[in-house]
């Protein structure tokens, strides 16, 4: 499955960040002298990632040569389309991505080696379910068209809020397409509701009298959205993983020290006004140093990323979108997090 407002708009503007994808879209690369884990040529990453708050700072880290202070080669990729990543990422032609834990399990399911290193952030409010007036909750959406990109971490949204409701899948008609063409459908009057996350929530809201009847604030914990890598180049490369690690934390550093420069160069990326990305704030909570520790850290609440990973597995697997429930050892790897400063 895939993807992916916060009211802090002075110091902790940080956490401002936003998404979906379709097709690769250009590309970014910060040349280094760094040097190889063990012999031979340079290593290079290929680091993959797209419309999403919390996966904007790291167009900031390229733009201001942060990756290259850190003495790694990165080779910045970004995607039109959130589901061409993930399968970049499983295809072997990208080195890591970020991606939602949720995407991250279904991939494992299908055997994929993959580990997660760092979480970016967590989803509080900017994925949501949009409905057409008239709709005035989950409920409403029984017998209605509902479009979303089929397992994606929008579509495991609406099942969340349908289940909450005492609804199934089936007591919908599913309109299965592309985060970006759905939101231009609702919009359009072509279905009745759209699941998607921002910026195009934005353009769903678009539609006159539209209201969210449902969003990742409803289910705290349940999208938390990360740095995920190909599981055997974390082992061959941990110079390369260590160092991109630390300059996500440089990153929210530099933007919090330079928050108009980091808001401006995040809004062009993701093809928005100033305006429209400040209202992004709330719903993205960007996750320090400490709050990476506190998830990596064994535990029963919804901020462990081991408590959801396995209530994600469980999930998928009883709405049958997997087949069956993926062993979890290796997926989480916290030794880049606690070595890094910041």
């Amino acid at each position: 499955m895939p993807r992916r407002c916060m009211g802090r708009l002075a110091a902790a503007l940080i956490c401002v960040l936003t998404v979906v994808l379709t097709s690769a879209c250009g590309s970014g690369e910060e040349p280094t002298d760094n040097e190889p884990d063990g012999g031979g040529s340079p290593v290079t990453v290929r680091l993959g990632f797209s419309a999403w708050p919390g996966w904007f700072p790291w167009q900031v880290a390229q733009e201001q040569g942060l990756f290259a202070r850190n003495g790694v080669s990165v080779t910045l990729k970004w995607f039109d389309n959130y589901t061409d990543s993930i399968n970049s990422l499983t295809a072997g032609t990208l080195d890591g991505n970020s991606q939602t834990l949720n995407d991250t399990i279904t991939s494992v399911s299908g055997g994929a080696k993959q580990t997660v290193v760092l979480v970016n952030d967590n989803s509080t409010g900017n994925d949501q379910i949009v409905a057409a007036s008239g709709i005035n909750g989950v409920a409403g959406l029984k017998g209605r068209k509902v479009a979303v990109e089929q397992g994606t971490v929008d579509h495991y949204l609406l099942l969340l809020a349908l289940a909450r409701a005492g609804l199934h899948e089936q007591d919908v008609e599913l309109v299965p397409m592309p985060t970006a063409e759905a939101a231009h459908a609702f919009v359009d009057g072509k279905v009745d509701a759209v699941g998607a996350f921002a910026p195009f929530t934005t353009t769903a809201l678009e539609r006159s009298g539209s209201t969210v009847v449902a969003s990742s604030k409803d289910f705290p914990g349940a999208i938390p959205d990360a740095l995920a890598f190909d599981a055997g180049f974390v082992k061959e490369h941990k110079q390369q993983v260590q160092a991109i690690v630390q300059t996500w934390f440089d990153t929210l550093a530099w933007i919090k020290a330079n928050p108009e420069k980091a808001i401006d160069t995040m809004s062009k990326r993701a093809g928005v006004s100033v305006s429209d990305y400040k209202t992004y704030d709330a719903g993205t909570t960007i996750f320090t140093r400490e709050q990476n520790l506190t998830a990596f850290a064994p535990g029963s609440n919804p901020v462990n990323l081991e408590h959801q990973a396995d209530a994600i597995a469980n999930f998928l697997v009883s709405t049958k979108l997997v087949d069956a429930k993926p062993s979890m050892k290796g997926l989480l790897d916290a030794q880049f997090v606690k070595a890094a400063t910041g």
